[in-house]
Protein backbone atom coordinates (compact mmCIF):
# COMPACT_ATOMS: atom_id res chain seq x y z
CA UNK A 1 0.00 0.00 0.00
CA UNK A 2 0.89 3.46 -0.51
CA UNK A 3 2.33 5.23 2.61
CA UNK A 4 0.26 8.56 1.73
CA UNK A 5 -1.92 9.31 4.08
CA UNK A 6 -5.62 8.28 4.64
CA UNK A 7 -8.53 10.56 2.60
CA UNK A 8 -11.36 11.23 4.77
CA UNK A 9 -14.97 11.00 3.27
CA UNK A 10 -16.26 14.60 2.86
CA UNK A 11 -20.03 14.91 4.33
CA UNK A 12 -21.29 16.04 0.79
CA UNK A 13 -22.28 12.79 -1.30
CA UNK A 14 -22.00 12.01 -5.38
CA UNK A 15 -24.95 11.54 -6.84
CA UNK A 16 -24.82 9.74 -10.42
CA UNK A 17 -27.38 8.62 -12.94
CA UNK A 18 -28.35 5.25 -12.55
CA UNK A 19 -30.77 3.07 -14.36
CA UNK A 20 -33.62 1.33 -13.18
CA UNK A 21 -32.84 -1.37 -15.36
CA UNK A 22 -30.14 -3.69 -14.62
CA UNK A 23 -27.20 -4.66 -17.22
CA UNK A 24 -27.11 -7.71 -18.54
CA UNK A 25 -24.26 -9.97 -18.30
CA UNK A 26 -25.90 -12.28 -21.09
CA UNK A 27 -28.58 -11.47 -23.40
CA UNK A 28 -29.44 -7.99 -23.76
CA UNK A 29 -32.34 -6.15 -22.29
CA UNK A 30 -34.88 -4.25 -24.76
CA UNK A 31 -33.87 -0.08 -24.33
CA UNK A 32 -36.92 0.95 -23.43
CA UNK A 33 -37.28 -0.58 -19.87
CA UNK A 34 -34.61 2.35 -19.57
CA UNK A 35 -35.56 4.62 -16.94
CA UNK A 36 -32.99 6.65 -14.94
CA UNK A 37 -33.12 7.77 -11.15
CA UNK A 38 -30.34 9.44 -9.37
CA UNK A 39 -27.94 7.79 -7.10
CA UNK A 40 -25.63 8.74 -4.01
CA UNK A 41 -22.57 6.71 -3.86
CA UNK A 42 -21.60 7.82 -0.54
CA UNK A 43 -25.19 5.64 0.44
CA UNK A 44 -23.98 2.77 -1.58
CA UNK A 45 -20.58 2.68 -0.36
CA UNK A 46 -20.23 4.08 3.72
CA UNK A 47 -21.84 3.35 6.87
CA UNK A 48 -20.05 5.37 8.94
CA UNK A 49 -19.32 8.18 7.52
CA UNK A 50 -16.88 10.00 10.57
CA UNK A 51 -14.71 6.92 10.39
CA UNK A 52 -14.31 6.07 6.65
CA UNK A 53 -11.55 6.49 4.72
CA UNK A 54 -9.98 6.20 1.28
CA UNK A 55 -7.01 4.38 0.39
CA UNK A 56 -5.36 3.55 -2.69
CA UNK A 57 -3.30 0.06 -3.68
CA UNK A 58 -0.02 -0.19 -4.60
CA UNK A 59 0.74 -3.82 -4.85
CA UNK A 60 -0.60 -7.55 -6.09
CA UNK A 61 -0.88 -9.24 -2.75
CA UNK A 62 -4.48 -9.35 -2.73
CA UNK A 63 -4.91 -10.09 -6.74
CA UNK A 64 -6.95 -13.03 -6.23
CA UNK A 65 -9.17 -11.71 -3.88
CA UNK A 66 -10.07 -8.94 -6.76
CA UNK A 67 -8.05 -6.19 -5.29
CA UNK A 68 -5.95 -4.80 -8.02
CA UNK A 69 -2.42 -2.74 -8.12
CA UNK A 70 -4.47 1.21 -8.07
CA UNK A 71 -7.84 0.45 -6.93
CA UNK A 72 -9.28 2.63 -4.26
CA UNK A 73 -10.03 0.81 -1.02
CA UNK A 74 -13.05 2.18 1.27
CA UNK A 75 -12.11 1.37 4.52
CA UNK A 76 -14.55 1.62 7.62
CA UNK A 77 -12.67 2.05 10.84
CA UNK A 78 -15.89 1.56 12.83
CA UNK A 79 -16.60 -1.84 11.91
CA UNK A 80 -15.12 -4.59 14.43
CA UNK A 81 -12.17 -6.73 12.54
CA UNK A 82 -13.13 -10.15 12.47
CA UNK A 83 -11.57 -13.17 11.07
CA UNK A 84 -11.39 -13.13 7.49
CA UNK A 85 -12.33 -9.67 6.96
CA UNK A 86 -10.38 -7.75 4.49
CA UNK A 87 -8.46 -5.31 6.69
CA UNK A 88 -6.57 -2.07 6.32
CA UNK A 89 -3.48 -2.86 9.30
CA UNK A 90 -0.23 -1.29 10.40
CA UNK A 91 2.87 -2.88 10.25
CA UNK A 92 5.82 -1.45 12.31
CA UNK A 93 4.29 1.78 10.96
CA UNK A 94 3.48 0.80 7.12
CA UNK A 95 0.08 0.24 5.83
CA UNK A 96 -0.73 -3.15 4.27
CA UNK A 97 -3.74 -4.98 3.35
CA UNK A 98 -4.69 -8.45 3.85
CA UNK A 99 -7.29 -10.82 5.18
CA UNK A 100 -7.41 -11.12 8.74
CA UNK A 101 -6.97 -14.69 10.40
CA UNK A 102 -7.61 -14.89 13.73
CA UNK A 103 -7.42 -18.49 15.87
CA UNK A 104 -7.19 -19.40 19.55
CA UNK A 105 -5.84 -16.17 19.76
CA UNK A 106 -2.92 -15.65 17.53
CA UNK A 107 -2.98 -12.83 14.43
CA UNK A 108 -1.82 -13.35 11.12
CA UNK A 109 -2.32 -11.34 8.17
CA UNK A 110 -2.75 -13.43 4.74
CA UNK A 111 -1.78 -12.26 1.45
CA UNK A 112 -4.29 -13.36 -1.67
CA UNK A 113 -1.62 -14.09 -3.72
CA UNK A 114 0.50 -17.39 -3.09
CA UNK A 115 3.83 -15.49 -3.83
CA UNK A 116 3.54 -13.33 -1.01
CA UNK A 117 4.03 -14.75 2.85
CA UNK A 118 1.52 -14.38 6.00
CA UNK A 119 2.51 -11.75 7.86
CA UNK A 120 3.19 -13.35 11.51
CA UNK A 121 3.60 -10.74 14.15
CA UNK A 122 7.39 -11.34 15.82
CA UNK A 123 7.96 -10.60 19.33
CA UNK A 124 8.48 -6.80 19.76
CA UNK A 125 6.98 -5.95 16.18
CA UNK A 126 3.84 -3.62 16.06
CA UNK A 127 0.72 -5.02 14.29
CA UNK A 128 -2.43 -2.81 14.63
CA UNK A 129 -5.37 -3.33 12.60
CA UNK A 130 -6.29 -0.12 11.39
CA UNK A 131 -9.31 -0.70 9.67
CA UNK A 132 -11.92 -3.14 7.48
CA UNK A 133 -12.76 -2.78 3.83
CA UNK A 134 -15.80 -2.13 3.19
CA UNK A 135 -15.54 -1.72 -0.62
CA UNK A 136 -13.25 -1.61 -3.60
CA UNK A 137 -13.05 0.89 -6.64
CA UNK A 138 -11.88 -0.19 -9.90
CA UNK A 139 -11.04 2.40 -12.61
CA UNK A 140 -11.26 0.62 -15.89
CA UNK A 141 -10.70 3.69 -17.98
CA UNK A 142 -8.53 6.79 -16.66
Amino acid sequence: MDAAEPVPLTATGMVLPMPECPVRAGFPSPAEDFAVTRLDLTQILVTHPQATFLLRVAGSSMRDAGIDDGDTLVVDRAIKAQHGHVVVAVVDGEFTVKYLHQRAGRLRLRAANPTFPDIVPKDGQTVEVWGVVSSCIKRFVV
